[in-house]
């Protein structure tokens, strides 16, 4: 079982990771900033269609102070879909603005609608954390989904990343009769290898959706981190992997029951060879991202001496006993992709 002891500090963006965030187009300037969406003067309970509290709060601006702070939503809002060209957004209005007020970064939600037909979507303000966008751009690099995020000063804007939240999808949807239990529990073995090579933490079933895509054939399962504060911070192995999470036993017991051994090696192996290719693609970003973790500080000295011990007792691989930070112990994981998994 995997568990958390305490949460996790807040790191500061960094120079390095600044100036990578500014070469690569991820630093634009926002016409609103997380702290001024603090400004709000209340708020009430979000609850479901099933009148379940959500743990947000939708939160009220005075009416001096909404009409701009909307506007200026939109406008992020253009930026991160049509590059800022405001002209795409004439029919679309801020439906809501939600905080989560149990969060690490204790987020806000704006969910954008069009009047014309009611379609809505969501995006994100969150207070910039080193350790989620080292794990958003990782995440971006190295797994088969793109990411759009956009960092400001102490700002973090991004994207919703769509997909049915995995506890309701163990709940609602993993007894139905058309799931296809051999493809999904063959993608969550693939997730669990992606979070362990790249050390992303804390991938338990309320920090992934399950994005499902029928085809005319089959359906396709696709599981994707929502949440990426744990990106290289925690000391304990098992944090990093997915299936020692007690809340992902649903998915764990169908691999044990429809997968073999020898099957699960294979996707492992299949999984490893793809993020092998990723870093072989875009070898100058991986270079510059590494540079910046390695530069930077985004763990305590306790949890990256302890997680280098298990990692070198995991690979059988004492090299990474010689690793001084998070981010050397991330490049010494993404190499072993080269080698055959040691499980």
């Amino acid at each position: 079982m995997a568990l958390i002891s305490k949460k996790k500090k807040i790191y500061p963006i960094s120079k390095g990771l600044r100036q990578y965030l500014v070469k690569y187009g991820r630093e634009v300037d926002i016409p609103i900033h997380y702290k001024e969406l603090l400004r709000y003067n209340s708020s009430i309970p979000l609850y479901d269609s099933r009148e379940n509290d959500t743990l947000w709060e939708t939160v009220f601006y005075l009416e001096s102070d909404r009409a701009d702070i909307h506007y200026n939503l939109k406008k992020i809002y253009a930026i991160i879909k049509a590059q800022g060209d405001m002209s795409v957004m004439q029919h679309l209005y801020v439906d809501r603005v939600d905080l989560c007020i149990y969060g690490n970064t204790q987020p806000f939600r704006v969910r954008i609608v069009n009047r014309i037909n009611d379609n809505f979507d969501y995006f994100y303000i969150k207070h910039a954390d080193a350790s989620r966008v080292y794990g958003l751009e990782l995440e971006h690099l190295l797994s088969p989904n793109r990411i759009n995020y956009l960092v400001y000063k102490d700002s973090l804007i991004e994207e919703h990343i769509a997909g049915i939240p995995g506890e309701m999808f163990m709940k609602q949807y993993i007894y139905d009769p058309l799931l296809n239990p051999i493809r999904l529990a063959k993608e969550f073995i693939k997730f669990n290898e992606r979070c362990f090579v790249r050390l992303l933490g804390d991938m338990h079933s309320s920090n992934f959706v399950i994005d499902v895509t029928p085809d005319f054939e089959e359906t396709h399962y696709r599981i994707r981190s929502i949440d990426f504060d744990q990106q290289s911070y925690e000391g304990k192995k098992n944090i990093y992997l997915p299936q020692y999470f007690k809340e992902n036993n649903a998915l764990i017991q169908l691999g044990l029951k429809h997968i073999t051994p020898e099957s699960m090696k294979q996707y492992q192996r299949e999984e490893r060879a793809l993020i092998a290719n990723r870093l072989r693609s875009s070898p100058k970003e991986i270079e510059d991202i590494l540079k910046a973790m390695e530069n930077d500080t985004i763990s305590t000295p306790e949890n990256i001496d302890n997680l280098k011990q298990e990692l070198a007792k995991h690979y059988g691989h004492p090299q990474f006993l010689d690793c001084k930070n998070m981010g050397q112990i991330v490049r010494m994981s993404l190499n072993q992709v080269f080698k055959l998994p040691n499980y």
